[in-house]
Formats: C-alpha cells, sequence, structure tokens
C-alpha cells in the first residue's frame, strides 16, 4: 500500500470544505440554498448523533451525505471517552468490520468472474476440493455471495486456533444444515472462504487484490488492511475492543473462550481488527479487517452509483454492479445481492423509514452503515466506534433515525418508501420468506452485522 495515510483535506470546524491544495473538481459541501440536499435537516443529524454520544452508545462517530455532488460531511464527538482524547476528524480511520465484505471481497469475485477466472456457478468444491462433504457439495460461489449456502454463522474461539490456513480448515469442515439456495443465514463463513477463492485464483492475497484492484485504482488512499503495517499513526485510529470487556461485565470471567479471549486485560485495540476471527487470521479475512475513512466511503458509493466507474477508472462493468447491488437471492429468501443487503431484517435499521426497497447497503459491527438510494442518488455514511470500549452499546435505533434524517435531506419522498423494485416484489412475495437471523452472538443480532 502505497502512501495512504495522508492527511485529509477536509475538516473547517467540524464540516466538510474544500482546503487549499484540494482537487477543484469531485462533490462539494452543500450551499444555502442548495436544493440537492436540505440544509434544515443538518440540525437534526447532530442532535441525533450528539444524544447518542451523551448517552455513551459511542465516543464519536463520522457522518457524510452526498447527493449529485452537493456534500454534507461532520465529525463528532472524541475517539474514546477521556476528556483528553483526540477530537474525531473528518478524515479518522474506523475499522469498516463487515463492510469489508462489499468494499474487498464481493467485488473482487465479480471482477474476475467478468475476467472469466471464476464461475458464479460452479460449485464450491470445484475450487476447494478439500470441502468436499458435510452437505456442502451443493454449494456454488453465488450461493456464498449471497448468504444462501446454509453455511453456519462463524468459526468459534474454540479450541484455539490460529492463521490463514486453520481457518480453511475450520471453514471447510462446518456442515451445512440446509440445501443450498433454501435458507438465508447471514454467515461469515462463507465470505471467508470467498476471500480465500479471490487468494487462490489471483494468485494474491486478498489485502493486496483489493489495494491493487479496487481501494489504489478507486483513490481511496487511507483504505486498506492491516494499516499500522503500512505506516499509520495508531493513535490517530477510533479504538475499539478493550481486553477483559469483550462481552460485556462477563468478559473477564469468560476468560480465553470468550469471543476476545486473546486479549490480555486492559489491551486496547487500535489500529488492529475487532473481529476476533479476522484477527487469528492474522488480521485480513473475507469478512472484515479493511480500515476505512468517510471520504473513501464516499468515493466506492460514486463509483456504484456511476456503473462501475469513476473518474476515469472502471472496477466492475455495469452488470457487475447490478450483481453487487441488486436482488440475487432465490425466489422466497429475504432480497439481498450478491454482497449489498436489500431487504433482509438487517436492512430495515439502516435503510430508515424513507429509502425504498431498491436501496442498498452494509453494516458493520463496530458501528458502520454504507447506505445508497439509486433513485435519489444519494447516499449516507456513518463510521463509529461504538464497541470502544466493549460491544454492549446499542445503535439500531440510531441507524434508523439516520437513514430517515438521511432521505429528508435528500429529497426522498415519502411515498417512495413503499416502491419495490420488481426483482424485490418477486423474491418477497413469490412464497414465505425464509430467513434467520443466526449470528455469532446475540450482542451480533442487536447491534448489526
Amino acid at each position: 500500500m502505497r502512501a495512504p495515510w495522508r492527511r485529509r483535506c477536509l475538516l473547517a470546524g467540524g464540516v466538510a470544505v474544500l482546503a487549499a491544495g484540494c482537487a477543484a473538481t469531485g462533490p462539494r459541501p452543500v450551499q444555502p440554498g442548495d436544493a440537492r440536499l436540505d440544509a434544515a435537516r443538518f440540525a437534526e443529524i447532530d442532535a441525533a448523533i450528539g444524544q447518542a454520544i451523551a448517552q455513551r452508545k459511542l465516543p464519536g462517530a463520522v457522518f457524510r451525505l452526498e447527493r449529485d455532488g452537493a456534500v454534507f460531511e461532520r465529525a463528532y464527538g472524541r475517539l474514546s471517552y477521556a476528556a483528553d482524547a483526540r477530537p474525531v476528524a473528518a478524515g479518522t480511520l474506523f475499522d469498516a468490520a463487515s463492510l469489508t465484505k462489499v468494499l474487498a471481497t464481493a467485488p473482487a469475485v465479480l471482477m474476475l468472474a467478468e475476467e472469466g477466472r471464476i464461475d458464479l456457478d460452479a460449485r464450491l468444491v470445484d475450487y476447494f476440493p478439500e470441502c468436499a462433504g458435510g452437505g456442502r457439495d451443493g454449494i456454488t460461489i453465488r450461493h456464498l455471495l449471497t448468504h444462501s449456502s446454509g453455511l453456519p454463522a462463524g468459526l468459534g474461539a474454540q479450541p484455539a486456533w490460529h492463521g490463514d490456513a486453520a481457518a480453511h480448515a475450520l471453514a471447510c469442515g462446518r456442515a451445512s444444515s440446509a440445501a443450498p439456495g433454501t435458507l438465508l443465514r447471514y454467515s461469515d463463513v462463507n465470505y471467508i472462504l470467498l476471500g480465500q477463492l479471490v487468494a487462490r485464483v489471483s494468485g494474491m492475497p486478498l489485502d493486496a487484490f483489493a489495494q491493487r484492484r479496487i481501494f489504489g485504482p478507486l483513490g481511496m488512499r487511507a483504505t486498506g488492511y492491516l494499516p499500522l503495517r503500512h505506516g499509520a499513526d495508531a493513535a490517530a485510529i477510533a479504538p475499539t475492543q478493550r481486553g477483559a470487556m469483550a462481552d460485556g461485565a462477563a468478559g473477564a470471567a469468560a476468560g480465553p473462550a470468550s469471543a476476545h479471549g486473546d486479549l490480555a486485560p486492559g489491551q486496547l485495540l487500535q489500529g488492529v481488527v475487532h473481529d476476533p476471527t479476522a484477527r487469528r487470521m492474522g488480521g485480513v479475512a473475507g469478512s472484515a479487517g479493511v480500515f476505512t475513512t468517510a471520504a473513501d466511503l464516499a468515493r466506492y458509493a460514486r463509483m456504484l452509483l456511476q456503473g462501475g466507474a469513476l473518474d476515469g477508472v472502471r472496477i466492475l462493468s455495469p452488470a457487475g454492479v447490478r450483481l453487487l447491488t441488486t436482488v440475487q437471492t432465490p425466489a422466497g429468501l429475504a432480497p439481498r445481492a450478491m454482497g449489498m443487503d436489500i431487504d433482509s431484517p438487517y436492512a430495515l435499521r439502516p435503510r430508515g423509514a424513507l429509502y425504498p426497497v431498491g436501496s442498498y447497503g452494509h453494516t458493520g459491527f463496530t458501528g458502520c452503515v454504507l447506505w445508497i438510494d439509486p433513485g435519489s442518488r444519494s447516499f449516507y455514511v456513518l463510521l463509529s466506534n461504538r464497541v470502544y470500549p466493549d460491544d454492549a452499546s446499542r445503535v439500531l435505533e440510531l441507524y434508523t433515525q439516520l437513514g430517515t434524517l438521511a432521505a429528508r435531506a435528500a429529497g426522498v419522498a415519502p411515498a417512495a418508501a413503499t416502491a419495490t423494485t420488481t426483482a424485490a416484489a418477486t423474491a418477497t412475495t413469490t412464497t414465505t420468506t425464509a430467513v434467520t437471523a443466526t449470528t455469532t452472538s446475540a450482542a451480533t443480532a442487536a447491534a448489526g452485522h
């Protein structure tokens, strides 16, 4: 990764501005009277995030809303609850958690599919013969991308294991509990295997592939895996978990069997991935591990809204973008794309009350949201470290508030919220929706995936 951790040209009084030396083109801060964003709603966004900070649901956050080049961006709070903690800045680096799935892994698989190097309808065992058995023989790459494989949610922490090879052996040993294509279960195992598929097919580790083929070409200069290895200042990164607090009040008693039992008492994760499975894998996994900023996520969102290209650089074909962002689940299952969520139970909170079915996005366990609406050509980003100092806080209500306020500010009409895409309507009305919200813990279900 080449010098990605450079100072941002944003932030004046907490609001995005174009400073001297920044590019003269691209999105501009919204001006009074700009019809693209309703500035009267910005105070409501401030109030919602301010209240969450006051209630210690999160120590700090960055919120960004864009519509057709108009930008509202603001940084809130501090990196931690300490009185002398650094204020959050617009360019603060956050652990993106499961946003990794849609920033790195899914687009990497789709890029390789466009090049003819991955067949989305080929079986998992065609690429990984060692995964045969256990009900896995019929699982296709398409099933993994849409979370319809039937594989369990996670790998677990016990017995103790470490490394990518151990993770692969565990993933290949997890039995499917349903016929592929008949059950929606959000699963890190799916994306761990997909990340390993990218490495096997491309000959590059997932982090190198994502940097060379996605983040670098898109100009996402602060985004990538393993930030400390690439020169980031740990003190400037939003911290997450502290050791012996992994499972709330029970963390210390849970010991090494707890999800974060590898952390020493008091050890702070800052620039090291929060997700315990990704951490055991060395910090690089298809399910988690990417760190990013709001400005970089905005570049990614703009690329999708522009059909897969940005500033003359093409990442995906328009057809690839459709696979990533429109309904691809089998009829009868909650609508998801090959990466993005559309109308599964997880989508209801970040979508809010106004963005329609057909908008899409993803959340991250650390307190992150990316939600995009092609109809209004708007999107919003929330980056926070709600898992500092532990994962006990609940932010789903905040997601709903911000999703609704973002849509209002972007001029999304209430009537649009009842609209559905043809594919979504077909997927949701053909049969009763089959979905399971199995997660690695109750906290995951309460905080978003």
